[in-house]
């Protein structure tokens, strides 16, 4: 019987170690990223938003992430299709601010690794994204979960 019961607690810590390690979206500064030169001069660090990297990728070279921003402008519900630039480091990316400055915003981010998804809603203030408020997902985000961020940002206005 202690048999089982040592099994069954290492079978439990396994698991909980394999769940650490799925795949996941980590958000940071854009200037942690460092963008090769010459690439994609549309994009610059000063004009990034923030910074995104897969994590726990086996493929990362061949990892993707898409972003699109979802906000809500002088009332009126809007969705902008966001340009991500790879960075030198593979798996990194610039997520470049294409929205307007108005208005409440979120950014909706979904990677994807071989069969593996994962997301992130991250909300923007007035000085840039905000980490603490951020969602993060071992999937992709359902719409109301970005509404549910998003309405919470701009104070419940729709």
């Amino acid at each position: 019987m202690e048999m089982v019961k040592t099994t069954l607690f290492v079978l439990a810590l396994a698991a909980s170690s394999a769940w650490g390690k799925d795949f996941s979206l980590t958000i940071g500064n854009p200037v942690a990223v460092a963008l090769p030169d010459g690439v994609n001069p549309v994009v610059k660090k000063k004009d990034a938003g923030m910074a995104v990297r897969v994590e726990n990728c086996a493929e990362v070279a061949s990892a993707r992430v898409t972003a699109t921003a979802e906000g809500i402008v002088n009332g009126a519900r809007r969705s902008v299709p966001v340009r991500l630039v790879a960075a030198t480091t593979p798996g990194a990316f610039a997520v470049s601010h294409d929205w307007p400055m108005e208005g409440a915003w979120v950014v909706n981010l979904t990677g994807h690794c071989g069969a593996s998804t994962a997301s992130a809603v991250v909300p923007f203030g007035p000085n840039g994204f905000l980490r603490e408020s951020s969602k993060f997902f071992p999937r992709a985000a359902t719409a109301a979960e970005v509404e549910a961020v998003l309405k919470t940002l701009s104070g419940g206005a729709q």
